[in-house]
């Protein structure tokens, strides 16, 4: 407790922004600009804490001075934290020492000395800079007479405010101090005995009433409130002890007063509770009076009908356990608390989930499947045996576990469409899940039941929709989902995909394992390399590369024209497509691995008949033949000969026979003027790569793309400059180092290839070299041009043009190297597409060609090689006349 204390004349002073340090009061603070730094070191650290300091009031400039005097002049102040005894204390000051000239701060007249009770020294790393912990008590009042700087931080000449031993005897003895020091007595002892009974504590307080002097005790009551800087200020400055009593008192009467108003609403929020206690013992009571008369509201029978429908899904018995807690759970809460929703939800949850439920599998035939497949999808014979053979291998072990597939081609291909001919073939059911865009792994595990709007899974929602346990799930776009901050879905796919693991799959939501054995999945991807190569490790990749020209014409015939017929509520008798005309659309309107373009320009002449069809205005007639169709169509019955100029078709009826009830001149059937007509003048031309590759510097490449394979022409050119390469075409940095590659190994044998009388003459002087990858907006990247860009180079510089039917892919090294790329099989469907006869392909390669159609290899001559001087002889006609004089 603060002593009486000689104070020194003069006082180093530490200034508090708008807070106020009371005699007895103690107070933590942290210093930590450089003039309360330096203070502290030479006030206090140095004097092994037996130093004095003063603590002043400031005020900002811009809030109104208190009624005593005030010195302006420019501050700062240190954090400070308050200790158990006081609340907040002073805050942080932006400027320091006269830093900021512009701001004026306001010094409070009167402070109050303090000593120091604890010292610690920080360092901040990694600035280096050092701070100060410091924890004061403070003493007594003090009135500034004179205010200086010494150094860095202020000193002021002070006079001490406290009264003498002889002036506080004689103010005791006065009437007036002692009505008011009892009743400011009275109201402390009422406030401690209130904060007694809500705390358990005061025994310490009620000590200090009795032993520590009135005067100081007024400053530690006021000190421990929650008060405002002006009444803190008006505190400070009540110098005569009756004043100081009598405003202490009123604050603590006031801070009394807003205790019992707290307990008051308190015990009205009690009372509140105490009435929904009593209103749910009261339905209690109701619901087991209407037990006995029989009468059950409609939430009991609901309930009711929720526990019969768990009964019988056939959980676990671990699940059905843990349902039935969840279950009584939800019997004791009324619906109107929180939670009941949430918690009957999870429960219908449980009850609705296929835990046993399984479409049931006949006996397995394989014949009727693979016809089942080949009526579907045209082509495609790898996949259609992989399933035929999973199929094989559940005839001969029922309970084996089913195949993860991924099929992975350009879009377009019948990935999706296939999945689900499979799950027919299968005789199960199928559901489907899109995963792209997905990045919160909670959409694959579902939310927690913790959060507001929780929910489960995508897996365990389709579970529900489909309600059997052992569907087909396809997993489209598996290549395209993301990761963030709410996790990365494809890791939580690992144990989906995990035959070892998906059998206690558990969603957050669920709560509870569920199997997932059963569930056939297939995946679907564009792309292979954005799959995580564990997701990958856990799945049997199956590759849809595109079709041929004469495969899209098969399913056009077989697929398309019926069905985009069917969906224009057309028929063949209305329009006719020879085959004639759809190989012309593929040749010059489609350039794709899929059919989707193909589908769209055929749905284009659909709607141009559809047209035409829907213009005829000629009157039906019905005659004694038609009596048969009539009767579905026409609800009276038509005398012979009578005509119907409108007629209401149920549209149960089939489209074909609707069709046959009108007669119209002829069908229409498709011809190339017509073509022109629909669909424009043709987007693509066989003699595009014989045009462009006429001129020396151009040569044609095969590229691998989300979309399949194309054709890629490389273009070079020189001009004078200064032997510099310059690439564009939106080229990654693996095409960029390619490019380097060619030019350089086409200078360095220059001289070989008769670009250059001798060696020592710079193929480049004088000159600079531009490549340029047409489709400029395409980004492009990888090592497979490297043999197209030599060719190009050296076409170039012996002004030799490449032949139009030639194109080629393959890495080259700087030795002159050709390397095997990937993606063969859709580069040379590209080439076929485009009507290239020649391909030049790394010996290497030779295994991939397996996978090629036949009938696509025997329209192309194939050619491979094994260094770059091979490729030169066959990319030129007549070969390369220079080869004799190359060093192979």
């Amino acid at each position: 407790m603060a002593e009486s204390v000689e104070l020194p004349s003069r006082l180093a002073i530490l200034p508090f922004r708008n807070k106020v340090l009371l005699p007895g009061a103690i107070i933590r603070i942290r210093c930590t600009s450089p003039s309360s730094v330096k203070l502290v070191e030479q006030e206090l650290w140095q004097k092994e804490e037996k130093g004095l300091i003063g603590i002043l009031p400031v005020r900002d400039a811009e809030e109104t001075p208190s009624v005593s005097p005030v010195i302006s002049q420019g501050v700062g102040a240190d954090s400070t934290e308050r200790s158990s005894k006081t609340q907040a204390g002073p805050t942080d000051s932006p400027k320091l020492n006269g830093k900021n000239p512009q701001e004026v701060i306001h010094w409070h007249a009167r402070g109050v000395a303090a000593r120091a009770l604890h010292l610690s020294r920080g360092v901040e790393k990694p600035s280096g800079r050092v701070t100060y912990m410091v924890v004061l008590e403070g003493l007594c009042r003090f009135s500034v007479q004179e205010l200086g700087t010494r150094g860095t931080y202020y000193i002021a000449r002070i006079t001490p405010l406290e009264m003498t031993k002889a002036e506080m005897e004689h103010v005791e003895q006065d009437p007036d101090f002692i009505t008011l020091s009892r009743r400011f007595k009275a109201t402390a002892m009422e406030l401690i005995s209130i904060l007694e009974q809500k705390q358990k504590a005061g025994g310490r307080t009620k000590v200090l009433l009795e032993t520590v002097p009135i005067h100081k005790l007024a400053d530690i009551f006021v000190a421990s409130f929650e008060i405002s800087f002006e009444e803190q200020l008006c505190m400070l400055d009540s110098v005569d002890l009756k004043v100081r009593l009598s405003k202490a008192t009123e604050l603590v009467d006031r801070h009394l007063q807003s205790i019992r108003v707290a307990e008051k609403i308190t015990q009205k929020v009690e009372g509140q509770l105490s009435k929904s206690q009593k209103e749910f013992l009261l339905r209690q009571q109701m619901r087991a009076i209407k037990e006995e008369l029989g009468d059950n509201d409609d939430d009991e029978d609901d309930l009711a009908a929720l526990e019969s429908k768990m009964q019988s899904a056939g959980m676990p018995s671990n699940i059905w356990k843990h349902a039935q807690r969840e279950l009584r759970r939800l019997k004791k809460m009324q619906p109107q608390q929180p939670g009941y929703n949430s918690s009957r939800v999870y429960l219908e949850l449980l009850a609705d989930l296929p835990w046993q439920k399984a479409t049931e599998e006949h006996e397995f035939d394989l014949k009727a499947a693979k016809e089942r497949l080949d009526t579907d999808h045209y082509g495609l014979v790898k996949v259609k045996q992989r399933i035929i053979e999973y199929l094989a291998v559940r005839k001969l072990k029922p309970d084996a576990r089913g195949p993860i597939l991924c099929f992975v081609g350009p879009p377009g291909v019948g990935k999706t469409s296939l999945v689900s001919s499979i799950a027919a073939a299968l005789g199960r059911k199928f559901i489907r899940i899109s995963l792209g865009g997905v990045k919160d792994e909670a959409d694959i595990r579902g939310h927690r039941r913790t959060y507001i709007g929780s929910m489960p899974g995508r897996l365990i929602d389709g579970l529900k929709r489909v309600a059997v346990c052992n569907p087909v799930m396809l997993l489209d776009e598996i290549d395209k989902t993301g990761s963030d901050v709410r996790g990365d879905p494809a890791s939580a796919l690992l144990e989906v995909l995990d035959p070892e693991q998906n059998k206690t799959f558990n969603d957050h939501y669920l709560n509870v394992p569920f199997d997932l054995s059963k569930v056939m999945f297939v995946a679907t991807a564009n792309r292979l390399q954005p799959i995580p190569p564990p997701l990958l490790d856990r799945m049997e990749v199956i590759e849809l590369p595109g079709y041929t020209p004469e495969e899209k014409l098969r399913i056009a015939m077989q697929h398309l024209i019926p069905r985009v017929l069917d969906q224009h509520g057309l028929s063949s008798e209305f329009l006719q497509i020879p085959e004639a005309m759809v190989t012309l659309i593929i040749q010059r309107y489609t350039r794709e691995a899929g059919v989707r373009s193909l589908e769209r320009n055929l749905a284009a002449l659909a709607r141009a008949a559809a047209v035409k069809v829907a213009e005829q205005e000629q009157v039906v007639p019905l005659n004694q033949d038609m009596h048969r169709l009539a009767s579905p169509l026409v609800e009276n019955r038509l005398a012979g000969g009578g005509e119907v100029e409108m007629e209401v078709i149920p549209m149960s009826e089939n489209n074909h026979e609707i069709a046959g009830a009108f007669h119209i001149a002829s069908s229409l059937v498709v011809d190339e003027p017509m073509l022109e007509k629909v669909l424009g003048p043709p987007r693509f031309d066989d003699m595009e790569a014989a045009e462009r590759v006429a001129t020396p510097g151009v040569s044609v490449g095969l590229v691998w793309t989300n979309f399949g394979g194309e054709v890629q022409f490389v273009e070079a050119t020189a001009m004078m400059g200064k032997g510099e390469l310059h690439l564009t075409g939106q080229l990654g940095d693996v095409i960029k180092e390619s490019a380097q590659i060619a030019l350089t190994w086409v200078r360095a044998r220059a001289a070989d290839l008769k670009l250059a009388i001798t060696e020592e003459i710079n193929l480049l002087q004088g000159r600079d070299v531009h490549i340029h990858f047409p489709a400029g907006a395409v980004p492009k990247d990888g090592p497979s041009a490297g043999i197209t860009l030599v060719t190009a180079l050296v076409s170039l510089f012996s002004q030799k043009s490449v032949r139009a039917d030639t194109a080629m892919t393959g890495e080259m090294t700087l030795r002159g190297l050709v390397l095997p790329v990937g993606g063969i099989k859709d580069k040379i469907l590209a080439a076929h597409r485009h009507g290239v006869k020649r391909v030049i392909l790394p010996e290497r390669n030779l295994k991939d060609l397996v996978e090629v159609p036949s009938a696509v290899l025997a329209n192309l001559e194939v050619i491979l090689v094994k260094r770059m001087e091979e490729v030169l002889e066959q990319a030129f006609d007549g070969g390369c006349p220079w080869r004799q004089h190359s060093r192979l």
